[in-house]
């Protein structure tokens, strides 16, 4: 255990002490990038400025992959791509979901459903962030319901004609290229590779967010965008094709709230270590002590759910009702760990130096993107009982 990033008494199941050879080098890859991120995410984040060199920096430290096979990029497995996921967001939720944008849904997309040409125009590009891409899916007024789709793509000719509009969309005002989703003219679902720089797709960065202040995501309006055939995902037909993609993400984002739960705990058993009130050190206090045991349940049990996850995952078995327990679960969990944290630190707790308080503002969003809570309950929901309670 002592090999591993982890050196306090967190992973107290020994969950990672296991880890070795590759996957642990990724990880050890990951924790470095953390740490020297660190002291520059604060700034990034109090201004909403995206640190696109950090990004970048990621990138070329082979964290850019999500897994996937690319030339001359490492190659991970579910639990290595996992692991690095974890440790950036134990520096930066908006770092990790920079990661997530660009690699486990925009390039994750292409694997999964472009066609030969595709993967190798894009994906070796955007390992590198050479190119930045997003994932436009989500609409101003249909989140959870992604099946209502209304964006729309004609076919005429040689060509398809998209209209519709995009919200929350990551990436997708400061990038070079768009998945946007939409319902074509046969009733399919079809995923199409679409220019940033394209007459008629319109993006603007939504501002006065109080959460992942560090990455921008957009408003696209899409009017009359003409692309070619060859620019639709081949393999991209039906809702089906996105849940493949969809299920990998919000596996990430169990992940991404390990890592933040872990960041927040280990920074209140080290404040109250250090810190006296009364004649004595914090720690020797039964409150802080109970507090403390409550805050390692959560943790050990969101790591066991994210250790089994990378299991299924690497066995092809994992299920989306799967994903979805382990989502909501784990980023309830990591809300209660940083809420008990802050409280911990005191009247520091809200400085952003002491990063809690920008850990707690980010967990509103991952409670929330990739389905809500209320959404992936309810797809556990039906999964138990055999009845759905939307539709």
């Amino acid at each position: 255990m002592a090999d591993n990033p982890i050196t306090s008494p967190a992973d107290f199941y020994d969950v990672f002490s296991d880890v070795t050879g590759g996957d642990l080098e990724a990880w050890r890859r990951a924790a470095e990038f953390g740490a020297a991120a660190r002291d520059r995410v604060n700034a990034a984040w109090e201004a909403a400025d995206y640190p696109l060199d950090l990004v970048r920096e990621a990138a070329a430290a082979g964290l850019m992959t999500d897994g996937i096979e690319i030339p001359g990029q490492p190659s991970y497995s579910a639990l290595g791509r996992s692991l690095i996921v974890m440790e950036v967001a134990r520096c930066d939720a908006s770092l990790s979901t920079a990661i997530a944008v660009q690699a486990g849904l925009a390039m994750r997309s292409i694997a999964n459903c472009g066609s030969e040409e595709q993967k190798t125009k894009w994906l070796p590009a955007m390992a590198t962030c050479d190119k930045l891409g997003a994932f436009a899916l989500t609409e101003p007024d249909h989140g959870s319901d992604s099946v209502a789709l209304e964006t729309s793509a004609r076919r005429e000719g040689d060509e398809w004609v998209i209209n519709g509009a995009k919200k929350w969309i990551g990436h997708g005002s400061v990038g070079d290229v768009s998945i946007i989703w939409a319902r074509t003219d046969d009733g399919e679902v079809g995923g199409f590779l679409v220019d940033q720089t394209a007459e008629g797709y319109a993006a603007e960065t939504i501002n006065g967010k109080g959460s992942l202040r560090g990455i921008p995501q957009a408003l696209i309006t899409l009017t009359d965008v003409r692309v070619p055939d060859s620019a639709r995902l081949p393999g991209a037909r039906s809702f089906r094709d996105t849940a493949g993609v969809l299920s990998g993400t919000r596996c990430s984002v169990a992940w991404a709230a390990l890592g933040i739960a872990l960041d927040c705990f280990e920074r209140a058993l080290a404040h109250v270590q250090e810190r006296e009130q009364f004649g004595r050190k914090l720690a020797g206090f039964q409150i802080i002590q109970q507090r403390l045991s409550d805050m390692l349940q959560d943790l050990v049990s969101m790591a066991l759910y994210c250790r089994r996850l990378a299991d299924l995952e690497e066995a092809g078995t994992l299920s989306p009702k799967q994903a979805s327990l382990a989502k909501v679960h784990n980023t309830r969990a990591a809300r209660r760990i940083a809420a008990d944290a802050r409280d911990m630190l005191g009247g520091v707790g809200i400085l952003l130096e002491n990063h809690i308080m920008r850990h707690m503002a980010d967990l509103e969003a991952l409670h929330t993107y990739e389905g809500t809570d209320t959404i992936q309950s309810l797809i556990v929901g039906k999964a138990v009982t055999g009845v759905s309670a939307y539709r």
